[in-house]
């Protein structure tokens, strides 16, 4: 009976010695997973709302000229409706121009002064669009207006790639995206409120518009240089275990994982290789393709959404269309963050928007073939739904798949200097001659978004088989190198 109890409690001991590690080992994951989640609570309370208003004041700043146009600005600066639409154009013309030179500076100069830099340009230049007195000052100011914004969205997810892993990005981009519907709905709200002003002081009531907003941006951008920091080491709002956690955390992300090569993105040195790989990536091509058609549709609807609903004639004048302009931005910002949150669970990207473009295409294609105007408005939401759903996914998926900082720079912003040239197409698609149920322009923005559909299902096939060839050893030539050539590296769909 002795021998029995003995051996019993040998076992036990043996069993609790086996039970100790797994227990030690369940209890360092869920402290790990504490900490993860309180530096996410310290980014999103401290990083994204400021990224997010500064967004929001971008946004703002290009669109409202839709708002002034139905409130009088073209008559007064006696302007038609072509030499108004060459002054949008004019704007995507140097904002193109002014995205990748910017990415590329951003790292020396540093995301905390250039930003900030770049958001109180911009604002001053708006609140001179409310002095213009003519077509040329117009041109001019639009101009301007484009070089100034040109780095903002580039050089954001560019930093906040440095504080967020790859399967974490659609979401906080996606956060900071909806402010680009929420400007449409508060854009409509503002310059309501706003236009009342006038005519005071001498400007009429559009005028004011730009000059509020602007003034706004620069107050904006002055907090942004207070409150953003360069990036983990500096962020002073960290305690040095929580940057030391969070530096450990962005390293797992990377291929290379031994203590020596751990910084070496961080301390990535520039080389113009990298520069050159970024822009032959097949990837940056078949997604910046894709969303250049997105964005043609994106900026169109932003910018012409209160001139169509204007001429759909059951909102009783120009003040009150700017109010029904509000709510598909509202319902848009909703799925937007709803498949932004499902995208970094399934850590999909492609394959998330093979679903949401169809809802778009389906409100492109009715709208484009139906007269009813309750039916015509219905169709709105679909497509502000569609559209502003798949851009998180698609300019989040391209630096998701690009490891090296400068290479991730280059495909960054190239995606997005291909992508705004849809502002060229935005401009001149819809001409007051086709109103009130211009076909001709809804008709245009079905086929590209079609072709978007495909551009994306074509990436994801190509994501799927590289990663099926690092797995069959066909990129073991590339093992250490630490980017996206890496066999370690596995490409997102």
């Amino acid at each position: 009976m002795e021998d029995i109890k003995h051996t019993i409690s040998d076992d036990e001991k043996v069993e609790n010695a086996h039970s100790a590690p797994e227990r030690t080992e369940s209890k360092s994951v869920e402290k790990q997973k504490d900490r993860t989640v309180n530096i996410w609570l310290t980014y999103s309370v401290r990083i994204l709302p400021i990224l997010a208003l500064l967004f929001l004041c971008s946004f703002l700043d290009r669109t409202n000229v839709g708002n002034a146009k139905i409130i009088g600005l073209e008559e007064d600066l006696n302007i038609s409706d072509h030499q108004y639409n060459t002054g949008l154009a004019v704007f995507y013309a140097t904002y193109i121009a002014s995205e990748l030179p910017s990415n590329l500076v951003l790292k020396k100069i540093s995301p905390k002064i250039w930003l900030p830099a770049l958001t109180i340009a911009w604002g001053i230049i708006t609140m001179c669009l409310g002095f213009v007195r003519g077509y040329a000052s117009f041109m001019a100011v639009r101009a301007l207006l484009g070089f100034a914004e040109g780095g903002l969205l580039p050089g954001m997810v560019l930093y906040l790639s440095s504080f967020y892993k790859r399967s974490e990005m659609a979401l906080r981009i996606g956060l900071f995206y909806t402010a680009a519907s929420l400007s449409g709905a508060f854009g409509g709200l503002l310059a309501r409120g706003l236009s009342a002003i006038g005519p005071r002081g001498g400007l009429e009531g559009w005028r004011w518009i730009f000059i509020i907003e602007g003034l706004i941006t620069v107050i904006s951008g002055a907090m942004a240089y207070l409150l953003l920091p360069n990036g983990i080491e500096s962020a002073s709002f960290l305690t040095p275990e929580e940057r030391s956690f969070a530096r450990q955390r962005m390293n797992k992300d990377l291929p290379l994982t031994t203590k020596d090569n751990a910084q070496i993105e961080v301390k990535e040195k520039f080389q113009w290789s990298e520069v050159r790989r970024g822009i032959l990536s097949l990837q940056l091509w078949l997604t910046g393709t894709a969303y250049f058609a997105i964005l043609s549709a994106l900026y169109s609807f932003g910018l012409f959404l209160p001139t169509i609903i204007n001429n759909l004639n059951f909102a009783k004048n120009p003040n009150e269309a700017q109010l029904w302009s509000v709510i598909p931005y509202a319902v848009a910002t909703i799925f937007t963050v709803a498949v932004a949150l499902l995208s970094d669970r399934l850590r999909l990207r492609g394959v998330i928007m093979l679903f949401t473009l169809p809802v778009a295409i389906i409100g492109y294609a009715v709208i484009a073939n139906v007269e009813a105007p309750k039916v015509r408005y219905g169709m709105m939401f679909m497509m502000a739904t569609g559209l502003y759903s798949s851009v998180p996914c698609v300019l989040v998926w391209n630096s998701n798949n690009s490891a090296g900082h400068y290479k991730r720079a280059t495909t960054s912003a190239l995606q997005l200097a291909i992508a705004n040239s849809g502002g060229f197409v935005a401009t001149f698609i819809y001409p007051h001659k086709d109103a009130p149920l211009f076909h001709k322009g809804h008709t245009i923005i079905l086929g590209l978004l079609v072709y978007a559909w495909f551009m994306i299902l074509f990436n994801v096939l190509y994501c799927a088989k590289k990663n099926r060839d690092k797995t069959n050893g066909k990129y073991d030539q590339f093992k250490g190198y630490g980017d996206d050539r890496d066999p370690e590296f596995r490409l997102v769909l």
